[in-house]
């Protein structure tokens, strides 16, 4: 997932051992840790809106973080211990397999309530997992249409139609058989897109304004790009619930204002700044600034993200590998991490596997010099006829974002590249370049893994049978349809010992490199700052977001 947007698989032993590495790094912390104050209003200041909060739709952290307020997913992690355990959510347990885990059975909590009072059940999940399936349902993670039987020819229910391999004996059971052995489906099902909609308040591609709640929060109003508004779901309880608290009596999200606004605003400490808190990550020119300011260590959230943030070059649009290897060469890696915050943000990346993901391999193919090799770069050039081509570069509309363009430029323009920057604005950007209709030659990406683990990275990014498979929700924005990489995905998903897996991931990040279709930027950090009467937050490693599922503010 990028940090609007995610990928997933592994087994329970992989994520034990990776999450045991990573998810008590940084100094983050839990602000007025102790018993939680009732009542009054948490205010998260969001610089946009997400892109999507319908559990179908939903792939990016901060909407994924968000949804957890008021979807309840079949499995989830609870993140109070010292790493993340995966527990029973909507479901009693994390799933039994069966049929050499092909088929997984979940057994439904009795006395789980929508908002209206009505129980959930397990036709509610098959439905909202069908929903999926209709193309006006784009957007999210692509593991029902790849795992479940006829998948792939399924459309969605609005029609009437339904998924035989989702059967639901009773009102409690639910079984999805797969046309493959998912061995870590347990924590797929984490995922939303696992969740139970209500046929009777679905409607279609405008459900993300107004979720049915079968969460502790419901909504209360929704305005795009400016207000949610989240009120107590009057029929949650907290004894069906292993997850959430119901702390505050409402949730107040306000979008719109520049991150740099919004990092000052939460630093001063006054009024609402008190009781509010972010999601997006503080901007890149307070970073430092704000990360060794000691009187902020109580509310400040430095979280060891498992992803990259990297450029992808547009395979297909920047043809000649050599023009495509002296941009590697080309750009200057510290004026880009500037962009970002400097040291703080992470350190300089050279691979698409981060260090704590399982099947991380070090390596460098290009320059070992973070300032680039400028050398290098420009004989790249002259072998490829110096050609002086014109190149879009796609990033977000904010500050950092653009800061991080001009570097791009600059680097660039030393080897005869024109860089002409086209920003996108902040809420809908995923969604734009992901649809395969917006292709540019370099686009801006990070990505995080749903667990740390290589499975959730390199198949997601890379396999470029994606791409006309997913047209509006390509994650592959390098456009590398590469058969040896694909022959190897498929290779590596059937190899059942898990360190002949992650070394030959190892080996495919080292393949892909080699193609030259992605710069690797930084390995990341994602911090967020806090008001001073803001408790509970709980640093979440696998969504790399400051949880709000037990927060509450002091009065």
């Amino acid at each position: 997932m990028t940090r609007r947007t995610r990928t997933l698989a592994l087994t329970a032993t992989a994520v034990a051992i990776a999450l045991g590495a990573t998810a008590c790094g940084g100094s983050s912390s839990t602000t007025n840790s102790g018993a939680p104050t009732k009542g009054g209003t948490l205010t998260v200041l969001n610089q946009a809106d997400y892109d999507h909060l319908d559990p179908q739709r939903v792939y990016t952290t901060e909407g994924s973080s968000m949804d957890e307020e008021f979807v309840r997913t079949l499995t989830g992690w609870d993140e109070t211990g010292s790493s993340p355990k995966l527990v029973g959510d909507l479901a009693t347990d994390t799933g039994t397999p069966s049929k050499g885990a092909t088929v997984w059975t979940f057994h439904l909590r009795h006395g789980v309530k929508w908002q209206d009072g009505t129980e959930v059940t397990a036709q509610d999940v098959k439905y909202g997992v069908e929903r999926t399936f209709s193309p006006d349902i784009n957007g999210g993670p692509p593991y029902a249409s790849q795992w479940l039987t006829g998948g792939s020819t399924y459309k969605g229910p609005y029609k009437g139609q339904q998924l035989a391999s989702i059967q639901t004996p009773d009102k409690y059971t639910i079984s999805f058989h797969l046309d493959q052995p998912v061995a870590d489906f347990d924590q797929a099902a984490a995922m939303p897109v696992w969740s139970a909609v209500p046929k009777a308040h679905d409607t279609g591609s405008t459900y993300d304004t107004h979720v049915w709640s079968d969460g502790p929060y419901m909504f209360k109003s929704y305005t795009k790009n400016k207000e949610l508004v989240l009120v107590k779901n009057p029929h949650w309880v907290k004894s069906t619930d292993p997850i959430r608290q119901q702390n505050v009596d409402e949730m107040d999200v306000k979008f719109g204002q520049d991150q740099a606004a919004i990092d000052q605003q939460i630093k001063a400490d006054a009024g609402i700044a008190q009781t509010s808190i972010m999601q997006w990550p503080i901007a890149g020119s307070d970073l430092t600034t704000i990360a060794n300011d000691s009187s902020l260590k109580s509310r400040f959230y430095k979280i060891p993200a498992p992803g990259i943030n990297y450029m992808a070059i547009n395979t297909r649009r920047v043809k000649d590998i050599r023009v495509r290897q002296a941009i590697e060469y080309a750009i200057d890696k510290t004026t880009v991490r500037g962009a970002f915050g400097g040291s703080a943000y992470g350190d300089y990346a050279s691979t698409m596997l981060s260090p704590g993901i399982d099947g991380y391999k070090k390596f460098n193919l290009y320059s070992a010099n973070p300032a680039g090799d400028l050398t290098k770069a420009k004989a790249l050039m002259k072998q490829a006829g110096n050609p002086k081509p014109t190149m879009s570069l796609a990033v977000e509309n904010q500050t950092t974002q653009e800061h991080f363009a001009d570097a791009v430029k600059t680097s660039l323009g030393k080897i005869g590249v024109t860089v002409n920057i086209t920003p996108i604005d902040k809420a809908n950007y995923f969604s734009t370049v992901d649809n395969v209709k917006n292709q540019y030659d370099l686009t801006w990406m990070d990505w995080i893994a749903d667990w740390p683990n290589a499975s959730t990275v390199l198949p997601i990014l890379f396999d470029g049978r994606q791409i006309a498979k997913l047209p509006q929700a390509n994650q592959d924005q390098s456009y590398l349809n590469d058969p040896k990489v694909n022959a190897q995905i498929d290779k590596i998903s059937k190899m059942a010992s898990l360190v002949r897996a992650n070394t030959a991931y190892g080996n495919l990040d080292e393949q892909i490199m080699k193609d030259a279709s992605v710069v690797p930027l930084m390995y990341m950090n994602f911090s967020e700052l806090g008001g001073s009467k803001v408790g509970g937050i709980i640093p979440d490693p696998i969504l790399a977001e400051p949880s709000l599922v037990h927060a509450y503010v002091t009065h």
